[in-house]
């Protein structure tokens, strides 16, 4: 038997009192009932890392998470990752510009993978990034580019200029 209880959620800078499904994931509640359907359903395991969101600043498999757990939390998406007025991030025009995607299915997790990665860990170089991008699965592109744009977006996370900056 299904049964929903209220949550309260910050997500992507706004607050929502939602009824949640006891038994829904967190991925699923975010797409179907949120209707931010930037984080992408993969393997369901927690394997593959696209469906990974910030939850008060680290990164996790929201696939393995009951949305009623997240009650109180601070959450942000791929959606949230964008600049005032919808302009791409650092780490999204760098994406852009290094090609660093292909079909784009694992896209939203690994932006924010190591968006959580360069909040915490700015001057992070190539092989600490592919560390922790490892955790992610891509099939399209060797992931040589993502961690050259990863590389770039590095200075937008660093210095005083940070706190000013949008996710």
């Amino acid at each position: 038997m299904s049964r929903k209880i209220d949550i309260t959620l910050d997500v992507n800078g706004a607050r929502y009192v939602h009824a949640a499904d006891t038994r829904s994931t967190l991925v699923d509640f975010l797409r179907d009932e949120l209707k931010l359907t930037g984080t992408h359903i993969g393997c369901e395991h927690g394997v593959c890392g696209a469906c990974t969101v910030l939850i008060d600043g680290e990164a996790v498999r929201s696939c393995l998470m009951l949305a009623p757990q997240a009650d109180g939390a601070s959450i942000v998406t791929v959606e949230g990752l964008a600049a005032p007025g919808g302009e791409l991030g650092p780490l999204q025009r760098a994406f852009r510009k290094h090609h660093a995607l292909q079909c784009g299915f694992c896209t939203p997790g690994i932006l924010t993978t190591a968006h959580a990665l360069l909040t915490q860990e700015p001057g992070a170089d190539a092989d600490r990034i592919r560390e922790v991008l490892s955790g992610n699965i891509c099939r399209c592109t060797g992931y040589i580019p993502i961690v050259q744009a990863v590389l770039e977006a590095r200075a937008a996370y660093r210095g005083p200029a940070r706190a000013g900056q949008p996710l």
